[in-house]
């Protein structure tokens, strides 16, 4: 794995947001995108498909189950000891129409969800725009790491899980996922559990996938895109544990919410099929680089090492950081007032670049911090 590439070289090469957003002479640590690679080979399937037919494929989601769903369950049973129902499984383009969907299907306009805070911007963007107020189950620190405290879920309809969770990196053990279970089934909740970062966690933690704790109530949300760099493929996998919320979607017109296209199918059974030797060389980069922002960060800057993820979550202890340190050191994080409560002082860093990209960005914050 080439782990030498600078910040001028992939700047002349990529034309994806991560990297055209930054201007002349800042480095982009923003978005979850990966400067790696893709894996070998995902682009050899990808080629063999370009070069044999581009035409309508032979699967159909409404039928029987299509070699995207048989993938995820395959990678379910055989890495988390989960074997999921084929037939309660579909396709989405990302996993932000998929909880667009449910929500809109199952909730109304001021219906509360329970999410664990700070949380993935995008979704509280999407419970912003759709009107579904974020009760916060909120980060508290706790020596090395990170705690979450569950406040009275009365009055919620759904919980929304993120786990491992975004940004703090923090892995959830079997005892608070049985807590949380518990608090479901006492408050009649609904669980959509995104667990698209679970195949990057960090031994000795181990993922949990919440369907095998609490099934009935559950939809699990996932993809290939996180751990194997496929952000731009949009091809995702919803699986409905919930047998009314199931229902509500399969009654849907089968086209109204499209399905994953030929190529993000094709490069995901790929990598979830034939690419864990790629991702055990990223994983342990991601390791080393996770302990290197700890070794140089300068005093003062809060820190604690992710359980999972390639996102540093970073306190400086002041509001408006990300933005200033794009201005004043050239390095674009993500500004942690857009992850909701708890993420006013902090900024997240994507730390999933080379050794010499990673240093010259811990470089530009310790000059400027």
């Amino acid at each position: 794995m080439n782990d030498t590439f600078r910040a001028e070289e992939l700047k002349a090469l990529r034309d994806g947001v991560k990297w055209s957003k930054a201007g002349p002479g800042v480095i982009p640590a923003w978005v979850a995108d990966m400067d790696f690679p893709v894996a070998p080979v995902i682009r050899e399937s990808l080629q063999r498909r370009i070069v044999t037919d581009l035409g309508y494929p032979t699967w159909d989601e409404h039928s029987a189950p299509p070699p995207l769903i048989d993938a995820f369950t395959e990678r379910m049973e055989t890495r988390y000891g989960w074997r999921p129902e084929p037939g309660m499984a579909r396709s989405f383009t990302d996993l932000n129409q998929a909880l667009q969907v449910i929500l809109h299907l199952v909730t109304e306009p001021g219906d509360k969800v329970a999410l664990h805070t700070p949380a993935y911007n995008a979704f509280v963007a999407s419970l912003t725009e759709m009107n579904r107020p974020i009760l916060p189950i909120p980060a508290l620190s706790d020596g090395d790491g990170w705690r979450f405290e569950l406040p009275d879920l009365s009055g919620c309809r759904v919980l929304l899980l993120v786990n491992p969770h975004n940004p703090t990196g923090r892995v959830l053990t079997r005892e608070e996922l049985t807590e949380l279970a518990e608090a479901a089934e006492r408050h009649d909740l609904l669980v959509i559990s995104d667990e698209i970062h679970a195949d990057l966690v960090y031994a000795p933690h181990r993922h949990i996938p919440f369907a095998t704790i609490l099934p009935e109530r559950t939809i699990t949300l996932t993809s290939a895109s996180k751990a194997f760099n496929l952000g731009g493929v949009r091809c995702s996998v919803a699986h409905f544990g919930h047998a009314p919320t199931r229902k509500a979607v399969w009654s849907m017109p089968r086209f109204l919410y499209g399905e994953a296209n030929l190529f993000g199918v094709e490069a995901t059974i790929a990598a979830w099929r034939h690419g864990d030797a790629w991702l055990e060389e990223i994983m342990a980069l991601l390791d080393r680089n996770r302990r290197m922002i700890a070794e140089a960060l300068p005093e003062g800057v809060g820190y604690r090492l992710p359980q999972a993820t390639y996102l540093a979550w970073l306190d400086f202890g002041r509001p408006g950081t990300a933005e200033r340190l794009e201005r004043e050191a050239g390095v674009l994080l993500s500004g942690g007032e857009h992850f909701g409560p708890g993420g006013e002082t902090f900024a997240r860093l994507n730390f999933a670049t080379s050794r010499p990209i990673l240093e010259e960005v811990l470089r530009r914050i310790r000059d400027h911090a």
